[in-house]
């Protein structure tokens, strides 16, 4: 396990290098919702992938059944959002767009995604040459050398957040908690059953801490039922995300919004 851990930290160096090398002069805050973006399409079109090809192998028809996919926990991807279709257009001038549509696309067929993505990669400021160069970083990612790619792109998405919280500075703590501070509440709690409730919610680490918390104990993540809320809009929809390639599963709230004017779980 130790080795596997050491191999995974070094391969999350290595993508927040390139991808931050390809930053240009984009504010962090800015860059932040193209790479984490990015992680998490390229995460559910490969899940969506293996499980199309399981589906296939089992000759049953059903590769093209959205429950087959909804019923395991896994996103369903049209073919335009397929990942293989934005790394064919890395390179063209509509390579924003495609991505654009892809996150689009994407919300149709997932209700739980709705007004989650981020839609702002054809915006002019953004310098297409470069997010075709992420574009292809990512498309680039050998997963089967680091472990699954369920494991390895929530440490990079995990990683890639306390990078850009060590960027922003002090403005950070709107979305990021050092991961050593959210693991000693954690160790106190000891979330091995009940209800798991964070009011100011950020990007979901107290979430993320206590599924690892209780994969370490050999427990059950459904045993848990999590809960939160976040007042910053754009903090909400990482939480979302950020959950979603770990595969917790959460109750964050109709919307954004502050938990002391406007509670979202008023009966827990």
């Amino acid at each position: 396990m130790a080795k596997n851990n050491t191999a995974e930290i070094g391969f999350e160096k290595e993508i927040w290098k390139a991808a931050d090398l390809l930053r240009g002069n984009l504010d962090a805050s800015e860059y932040k919702s193209v790479v984490l973006g990015l992680i998490f399409l390229k995460y559910i079109s490969d899940r969506f992938e293996a499980r199309y090809q399981e589906l296939t192998e089992e000759g049953d028809g059903f590769e093209e059944d959205k429950d087959e996919y909804t019923a395991v926990n896994i996103f369903f991807v049209p073919q335009e959002a397929k990942w293989s279709v934005i790394a064919e257009a890395a390179h063209t001038p509509e390579i924003g767009t495609v991505i654009d549509n892809a996150m689009r696309l994407i919300e149709k067929e997932n209700s739980r995604l709705k007004g989650i993505l981020p839609k702002n990669f054809s915006r002019p400021e953004l310098d297409k040459r470069r997010l075709g160069n992420v574009v292809d970083l990512f498309t680039n990612i050998q997963m089967k050398e680091h472990g699954n790619s369920k494991d390895i792109l929530g440490r990079t998405y995990e990683y890639c957040l306390s990078k850009f919280a060590e960027a922003e500075g002090k403005l950070a703590g709107e979305f990021y908690t050092p991961a050593c501070i959210v693991q000693t509440l954690v160790e106190v709690l000891k979330p091995y059953s009940g209800r798991v409730y964070d009011p100011a919610c950020g990007s979901g680490g107290m979430f993320v801490q206590s599924a690892k918390f209780i994969e370490k104990h050999q427990g059950n993540i459904n045993d848990i039922s999590v809960f939160g809320q976040d007042s910053n809009p754009t903090t909400w929809k990482m939480a979302h995300m950020n959950l979603a390639i770990r595969g917790i599963e959460a109750d964050l709230g109709k919307f954004n919004a502050d938990t002391f004017f406007d509670d979202q779980h008023p009966t827990l």
